[in-house]
């Protein structure tokens, strides 16, 4: 049985079914969502699912994802106890050809099963999992609930990283009728966190705040090297970690509810009905986010030390 180490139990009747699916091994925030979902009582984790990230920096970008999630679930002593499964290798080839996997798989098995606990399919990376899921089972789409880290800025979009990578599979999901939060490019980079803040509240939690730390510094200092805008040079931003706040507390307040749009090869949005409407995010909550995953880490620490 799992162990997160917190001193409190969250009641069976509050918890919920999630799958993660995550580039991991893409930049270095999607370790920090990793550890912190599954440090998060209130998750019923069903599985880790590994996504590409296109061929622009490894050859098979997935298997480096499937890789760098061992990693960290063998430094959480989790190596065997949460499902890790590999995804789609490649985006779709068009909106209407799944790219079928063993993440998809899991996705229609879990959704189609008669567990009562809701369920939610949260995506780092790309929508290729999910669309293929549903092109294959449409059945699924009421069964479920997906939070996308990733789209340009609303009204108009712009490039983003995550919505390049597979822009066949984020239409095919705009236009089904599973149940979408988006979090665009805009508000997850809300997730500022500096790098002596890390030094302080993360790299003292063991081994796993260590390597967390240690990863980030490594990829900041070899990606500094080369010319352009990113990274900063002392900050980052976890943007993927909000798909773990807003499943403890969804802030009601702080998303709309818009016309899914179509995505141009470009990846502007095409706004063109008013029928099929996703919960769009204007605002997360940096501190409540951040926080949580430091005390959660900071704890996690202290109950191995114990041990």
């Amino acid at each position: 049985m799992r162990t997160t180490y917190m001193p409190f139990e969250v009641p069976s009747g509050r918890q919920i079914r999630v799958i993660m699916n995550t580039d991991a091994k893409n930049e270095a925030d999607d370790q920090f969502a990793i550890a912190h979902a599954l440090l998060t009582p209130r998750f019923q984790m069903k599985g880790i699912v590994a996504a590409h990230f296109g061929t622009e920096r490894v050859a098979d970008s997935m298997l480096a994802s499937f890789e760098e999630c061992e990693r960290v679930l063998s430094l959480m002593g989790e190596a065997g106890q949460v499902p890790l499964l590999k995804g789609a290798t490649s985006s779709m080839p068009d909106e209407q050809t799944p790219v079928l996997s063993e993440g998809a798989q899991l996705i229609i098995r879990e959704a189609m099963s008669d567990d009562p606990l809701p369920l939610y399919v949260v995506f780092l990376g790309p929508l290729t999992d999910l669309a293929s899921a549903y092109l294959a089972e449409p059945a699924i789409a009421d069964k479920l609930t997906a939070i996308w880290i990733g789209g340009g800025a609303w009204p108009k979009g712009e490039w983003e990283y995550n919505l390049m990578n597979d822009i066949h599979a984020a239409n095919a999901v705009m236009a089904s009728p599973i149940p979408l939060w988006q979090v665009p490019r805009n508000v997850y980079s809300k997730i500022r966190v500096s790098l002596a803040e890390l030094a302080l509240k993360v790299k003292p939690c063991g081994e796993l705040g260590e390597y967390l730390f240690t990863q980030m510094i490594e990829l900041n200092d070899r990606l500094g090297r080369s010319p352009g805008r990113f990274p900063k040079g002392e900050m980052w931003s976890l943007g993927d970690s909000p798909v773990v706040s807003l499943l403890l507390d969804e802030q009601p307040y702080d998303y709309e509810l818009k016309p899914a749009p179509r995505i141009t090869p470009d990846m502007h949005y095409v706004h063109h009905q008013n029928e099929r409407l996703i919960r769009v995010y204007h605002d997360v909550d940096a501190r409540f986010t951040l926080e949580d995953m430091f005390a959660k880490l900071a704890l996690f620490a202290s109950g191995q030390r114990q041990r």
